[in-house]
Formats: structure tokens, C-alpha cells, sequence
């Protein structure tokens, strides 16, 4: 059975627009303009015939696809898609942060996947979460889904999705409501659509 899956990440918040660490201990809403940006990707995919909506269990994910809730589409949250937790550095303004977010990312970059912030979560453990929300999606009975997860989050699932190595993760950059289109077949996921914010150019 082949899927067409769109995965997108989250409208922007406050705190996305302030530069402040969220991750996965950080539940912040979308602000005016990710309200905004929700209804743009509304307008342009309602159409599409999505058959279920999976989202994280942080609030700015399912706020995201909320348009989407006056077409009846069944919404499932799963703690697969959640963010990174960036441990103590959550709440933080990252220009603080910002010489630990280099040391950590160039330990991932250089392989290092055990690496995390303290009382964080590694990419080893964020992909252990994934796993288990991609046998969930394969398993599913439907045939076109809407994702909406975050930013780390989404470059971890890429590369486990694309059999890339994850040190590879920063490859795959991302927007606010930016989308990645992924079909799947014959047990293989492949990449149709890379980073595409054209929906948010009126």
C-alpha cells in the first residue's frame, strides 16, 4: 500500500520569535503570526484528502493543524513526535546557550549520538521514540496523513525515514509550517518534497 505523507513543523511561537530554547519541557502556543501561517498551509492543502492528522503532546503542534478540525480528520497525538528535550537549557534565551548548543551539535555532527545536554534527551533516544511512532504509521490502515511535529524532531525522523546516517540530521534545515512530502512503499520511504514554504508566500 503505498502513503503520501506530509510532514510539516509547527507555526511560530513567542518564543520561537524571541529566541528562546523550547524543546520538549516547553508547551508554548502558536503566536499571531503561526495562526497566521496555520491558516496559509490550510488554504492551500484542504483539499488533499488527508485521512488522519498525527501530532506531538505539545500544544503548538495540534494548534498548528487546528483549521483542519472543521473537516472531521481523525487527530492522533503520539510522544514519538515530540521535540528534543534540551534539558536545563529549555526556557533559556539561546544567545546564552549558544556556545553548549555548538559543542553539543559539532559531537552530533562528528557522531556522537549519545551526546545531550544535561537532563536532556540524545538523538539515539529521540529516534527510539520515532521508531516506535513509524511502525504505528506503517501499520496504519490510511493512505494520506498530516504530520505536524518540530524542528530537531523533524530532522531526526528524515534521517531514520531515509536511511541517513543521523550526524546527517542538519541536512534537512526547516521553517516554521515548512513542509517535507514523503511517499511510502514496498517497506521504503523516498523524499518528493524538500523544506517547501511556498504555501506562506501568498
Amino acid at each position: 500500500m503505498k502513503k503520501e505523507i506530509y510532514l510539516i513543523r509547527h507555526g511560530e511561537t513567542d518564543f520561537n520569535n524571541l529566541g528562546i530554547v523550547q524543546g520538549r519541557g516547553v508547551d508554548s502556543s502558536i503566536n499571531e503570526k503561526g495562526i497566521g501561517q496555520a491558516q496559509q498551509f490550510y488554504d492551500v492543502y484542504k483539499g488533499t484528502g488527508f485521512e488522519k492528522i498525527y501530532v506531538s503532546l505539545l500544544k503548538r503542534t495540534e494548534e498548528t493543524i487546528s483549521p483542519f478540525k472543521q473537516l472531521n480528520i481523525p487527530i492522533e497525538k503520539h510522544i514519538g513526535l515530540d521535540e528534543i528535550s534540551w534539558g536545563v537549557h529549555e526556557g533559556q534565551n539561546s544567545g546564552d546557550t549558544f556556545k553548549e548548543f555548538y559543542r553539543i551539535i559539532h559531537l552530533w555532527t562528528d557522531g556522537d549520538l549519545e551526546a545531550k545536554m544535561e537532563t536532556g534527551e540524545s538523538p539515539l533516544e529521540v529516534q527510539s521514540r520515532q521508531l516506535e511512532f513509524l511502525e504505528v504509521l506503517k501499520n496504519a490502515t490510511e493512505q494520506k496523513f498530516l504530520i505536524c511535529s518540530h524542528g530537531r524532531a523533524i530532522r531526526i525522523l528524515l534521517c531514520t525515514m531515509l536511511n541517513k546516517p543521523l550526524n546527517q540530521m542538519d541536512t534537512f534545515p526547516h521553517h516554521n509550517v515548512s513542509l517535507y512530502k514523503i511517499n511510502y512503499e514496498d517497506n521504503v520511504f523516498t523524499l518528493e518534497t524538500f523544506n517547501d514554504i511556498g504555501h506562506l508566500n501568498g
